[in-house]
C-alpha cells in the first residue's frame, strides 16, 4: 500500500516544494488520512490569507526505499497538484438598528471592482430577501427590533466568488414557561421547562423556589440531591425527583441571563397524592351504591300496595255474574 505526502509550493517565493504535515501553520493545516483497502488522503486548509497561494502537490509511492536517504527509490513517486489562489477578502462595512438608521441593516462593499449581479438577505439558513441589483449597497429592512426580528443576518453580494457580511440583531432575553403550571404525583419526578427564543442565546440560567414567606431561594445542582438542572443555549429543564407534596409544591421561577440583560417567568408546580387518582373511581363506586339503594327502596315500598289490587281483581267477575242473574229474574217476571 503506497504512503501519500503532500508539498507546497509558494507563488510569491522562489523556494522549492517543503513538505507539508499535519499541524503546520499553527496548527492550520490539517491532514485525514486512511490506510485499510486503499491509501487516501485529505489536506484541509484553515482561515485561508494571502500566503496560502500557490501549487499544493500530494505524492504516492509503494517503494521500500522510497524515504531512503542514500538509496535512490526503484519507483518513481506519483505526483498531483493543484493551484490554490487566495483572494483578499474585501471589506463589507455593515450597521444595525443600533447605528443611525434605526430598523434598516446596511451592508456597503467597499472594492469596486467587483461585478455585482445581484444580493441576498438571510436570516439564520432562511432567505428573507433578494434581488438583481448592481449596487455596492444593499438594505433590508425590518419592522421592529424585537423578539421574532432578533437573529443573525447574512447579506450576501453574488459575485465571483460570492462576498457576505454578518449583521447581528440583538434584544435581552425572552423567557418562557414551556406550561404555566406542571402537575406531577407524589414519589413521581416533576419536569419543569423555560426556553428564550431571542438572540443571542442564553448565557447563563437560574432556578428559584419562593418560599410561603415570599422569600427565594436558589437551586442549583448540589442543592438537594433530588434536584437536577440541564441547560443548553436556549432552553433549561429542572427536574425533581421523588416528589413530596409537603415540600415540593409551589412556585419556581427560571430566570435567563445574556449581554443585553434577564428575564424570568413564574412555574406553578401542583403535587397530587397517590390516592388521588382512586377518587373517580371511589365517586363511580358511591354512586352506583346510592342508586342501587334507591331502587331497593323504591320497590320494597311498592310491593305492599299492590296487594289489594289483586283481591278486587278477583272478586270481580262474582259482581258482574250477579248483575247478570238480576236481569234474567227481571225478564222472567215482566212476561
Amino acid at each position: 500500500m503506497p504512503e501519500i505526502q503532500w508539498w507546497f509550493e509558494a507563488d510569491y517565493s522562489n523556494e522549492s516544494f517543503s513538505q507539508l504535515w499535519d499541524g503546520a501553520r499553527e496548527d492550520r493545516v490539517q491532514m485525514n488520512l486512511t490506510y485499510v483497502f486503499h491509501a487516501a488522503s485529505i489536506l484541509y486548509l484553515f482561515n485561508l490569507n494571502p500566503e496560502d497561494s500557490g501549487t499544493y502537490e500530494c505524492r504516492a509511492s509503494n517503494d521500500p526505499d522510497r524515504n531512503h536517504l542514500t538509496k535512490s527509490p526503484r519507483i518513481k513517486w506519483i505526483r498531483s497538484q493543484a493551484n490554490v489562489i487566495v483572494l483578499d477578502h474585501p471589506r463589507i462595512i455593515t450597521s444595525s438598528p443600533d447605528a443611525p438608521g434605526g430598523e434598516i441593516l446596511t451592508c456597503n462593499l467597499t472594492d469596486p471592482s467587483f461585478q455585482i449581479s445581484g444580493h441576498e438577505w438571510y436570516k439564520g439558513d432562511k432567505l428573507v430577501h433578494e434581488d438583481k441589483e448592481g449596487s455596492l449597497v444593499t438594505t433590508y429592512n425590518i419592522t421592529q427590533v424585537n423578539l421574532e426580528s432578533s437573529g443573525q443576518y447574512t447579506c450576501t453580494f453574488l459575485t465571483v466568488p460570492d462576498l457576505s457580511g454578518v449583521i447581528n440583531v440583538t434584544v435581552p432575553p425572552h423567557v418562557m414557561a414551556y406550561k404555566k403550571t406542571e402537575h406531577g404525583n407524589e414519589g413521581d419526578t416533576g419536569v419543569m421547562t423555560c426556553k428564550s427564543n431571542s438572540y443571542p442565546l442564553v448565557e447563563q440560567w437560574m432556578w428559584y423556589r419562593t418560599s410561603e414567606d415570599g422569600s427565594v431561594q436558589a437551586i442549583v445542582n448540589g442543592t438537594d440531591e433530588r434536584y437536577l438542572i440541564k441547560s443548553a443555549g436556549n432552553k433549561t429543564e429542572l427536574r425533581i425527583n421523588q416528589l413530596d407534596i409537603e415540600k415540593d409544591q409551589g412556585e419556581y421561577i427560571c430566570n435567563g441571563t445574556n449581554m443585553l440583560g434577564t428575564a424570568g417567568a413564574t412555574v406553578a408546580l401542583r403535587v397530587r397524592s397517590r390516592l388521588a387518582a382512586l377518587w373517580p373511581f371511589l365517586g363511580i363506586v358511591a354512586e352506583v351504591i346510592i342508586l342501587v339503594t334507591i331502587i331497593f327502596i323504591y320497590e320494597k315500598r311498592r310491593k305492599p300496595d299492590e296487594a289489594p289490587e289483586d283481591e278486587d281483581g278477583g272478586s270481580a267477575p262474582l259482581k258482574s255474574n250477579a248483575g247478570a242473574n238480576h236481569e234474567t229474574v227481571r225478564q222472567r217476571n215482566s212476561s
